[in-house]
């Protein structure tokens, strides 16, 4: 393993120190919301640059309100390693923050043991991953990728504040967007780390896991249709009972998701109408989110899920119909940079699973512009998105020497 200049758990305690302190960056006084171009994401912003420069790097914050810091040279080959800085509402300090705080601290360790790298390292602490404030897709990693949607500009907040407004409040630049598109010719790769945000690692009693692929998703609304009448006066036996059709639909949903390897299926919401108590419902409202690990793994998914609630609804004297309104593609995970990861992880003593990524990450859009790798870190009960969200330290400290390894072995592999 290489010999670094800090512990361990000196590691580990500035990480921690350093999510601490950015947790106390919040748009509300009682919980922590850190929105995409809010007064708070740009507090948070000026402190991650400032830490960038204190490391040594040459760090800006840029016209999309990523804040960049670059070590090496600047006509170089590079590595981009990073996450992001943006909350959901009332979230936790992990998710996003710990891949910043953790490139930040192994790119300073590197840079201080004198390391001779094929490549420069730029750490990239991105804005706009949760999506939260605008109905946007990644919009401020896709800056940086070259997938960039100027349609995204016009998209409005809750409160009709256009992102082009909230961005030049904020400091950014909509007509300079355009221009921080990265060449993939100069690309090496992009590295990530980020807590699980489920409890496989934790029910394995592992620290890491090596990230195989992002899930393909798929989320649909559905209505299904029967007919309303009085609870006290329609036989059983006549009835066109909208949600128990639905509620048998559920079941089959669950049951199928259930059936793809590492595939899930999932109904979050649902309605019933009219909605009272002596009427039996006529019509039924729900939504569908289906992911698995390949595209045609959700495909063969999606439409076994499609013919058997046609198949319910036609047995039931329903009406069904299923409408799609959102769906993502698979993201592969690189098989080099997965390597590198778990063997970095070996050189620390870890055996590291591969495990694939139910939820979507800045890695989806980087892997536009090159290869991408992820690593996980486990948390408490694969909590996220909560303020219970939680991260042992000693983890902390695992995951930024496996960064600091997973880089020199990139550089061993990739950049001669």
């Amino acid at each position: 393993m290489t010999v670094l200049s800090r512990s361990l758990d000196d590691l580990a305690a500035a990480a921690a120190a350093m999510l601490a302190e950015l947790a106390r960056i919040s748009d509300a006084s009682d919980n922590l919301t850190r929105l995409y171009l809010s007064p708070a994401h740009r507090r948070a912003a000026d402190l991650v640059r400032g830490w960038m420069e204190q490391a040594g790097a040459r760090a800006s914050i840029d016209a999309a309100g990523n804040v960049v810091g670059r070590f090496g040279p600047e006509r170089a080959p590079t590595l981009y390693c990073g996450s992001h800085i943006d909350t959901v509402v009332d979230a936790g300090r992990y998710d996003g923050t710990l891949g910043v705080v953790a490139a930040l601290l192994a790119a300073e360790e590197i840079m201080r043991s004198g390391a001779d790298l094929p490549f420069a390292i730029e750490v990239l602490a991105f804005g706009d991953e949760e999506n939260v404030r605008f109905p946007t897709s990644l919009s401020s990693t896709h800056a940086i990728a070259g997938g960039y949607d100027p349609a995204w500009l016009t998209r409005r907040d809750a409160d009709g504040t256009s992102l082009a407004e909230a961005l030049r409040a904020f400091g950014g630049d909509p007509d300079a967007i355009v221009g921080l598109a990265r060449d993939p010719a100069g690309a090496t790769g992009y590295l990530e780390i980020h807590i699980e945000q489920g409890p496989v690692l934790e029910r394995s009693g592992l620290p890491l896991g090596v990230v195989t692929a992002i899930n393909a998703a798929w989320r649909a609304d559905c209505v299904v249709r029967g007919e309303a009448g009085h609870a006290g006066t329609v036989p059983m036996f006549l009835r066109r009972d909208a949600l128990a059709g639905a509620a048998e639909m559920v079941c089959a949903i669950e049951r199928l998701g259930a059936g793809i390897a590492d595939g899930v299926a999932t109904v979050g919401r649902i309605s019933a109408m009219p909605g009272a108590v002596n009427v039996v419902p006529g019509e039924v409202r729900f939504s569908i989110d289906a992911r698995t690990p390949s595209d045609a793994a959700l495909a063969g998914l999606v439409a076994e899920i499609d013919a058997t609630c046609a198949a319910i609804a036609s047995r039931r004297g329903l009406d069904f119909a299923c409408t799609p309104f959102m769906q993502a593609p698979a993201t592969a995970m690189d098989d080099g940079l997965q390597q590198a990861l778990a063997d970095a992880a070996q050189r620390v003593g870890i055996a590291a699973p591969r495990i694939p990524s139910g939820a979507g990450h800045d890695a989806v859009a980087m892997a536009r512009l090159c290869p991408v790798g992820m690593l996980f870190v486990r948390c408490a009960g694969g909590i996220s998105h909560n303020p219970a969200e939680s991260v042992a330290d000693p983890d902390l400290g695992i995951a930024v020497v496996v960064m600091i390894e997973a880089i020199r072995a990139v550089a061993e592999t990739r950049g001669r």
